[in-house]
């Protein structure tokens, strides 16, 4: 099975202040990380790979500097990385952002596409399923746990009422 993980690198917001006039995040000396969502998405990605087997390749758009979490999600155990950088990227909406992202996963050979919930330089929780929308796929949202049986994919998901 060959899984496509999304993966954004983020600012660390243990360490981000907030500019007080605009309400935006202060990035300038804040060290990045990789979004701890998609972390449990490659997470995830990984466990189902070591059950069926496959490949798992991690892909993530941003500055040269994303390279240090495609990276550590190599050193988690994925088997590629791709890097989707282009200045004119910079400051793309999640429109944009997924646009790009599913363009280069549609020259993929994948089973399935991971992404995490949502950001948490954004919280948009928008880029995975506009991914699943350009590539017309089914998605399925706030999953908890994935498991595979024959040819089926079996997943629990988070539930408002439980």
């Amino acid at each position: 099975m060959n899984i496509v993980v999304c993966v954004k690198q983020v600012p660390d917001t243990t360490a981000v202040k907030i500019d007080p006039k605009t309400g935006t995040l202060i990035r300038d000396g804040v060290p990045s990380i990789m979004n701890p969502e998609d972390k449990h998405a490659l997470e995830g990605a990984l466990q189902l790979k070591e059950k069926v087997g496959g490949k798992v390749t991690v892909i993530s758009m941003g500055l040269p500097m994303a390279k240090a979490v495609l990276r550590e999600a190599l050193c988690m155990g994925a088997d590629e990385a791709i890097l989707l950088t282009d200045r004119a990227l910079g400051g793309a909406d999640t429109l944009a952002t997924s646009k790009a992202l599913a363009g280069v996963i549609a020259k993929l050979d994948y089973d399935l596409v991971f992404a995490g919930r949502q950001a948490i330089d954004g919280d948009t929780a928008q880029v995975g399923p506009e991914i699943a929308e350009h590539l017309n796929i089914p998605q399925v949202t706030y999953v908890q746990d994935v498991k595979v049986e024959g040819n089926t994919l079996i997943v629990n998901r988070a539930l408002e009422d439980g």
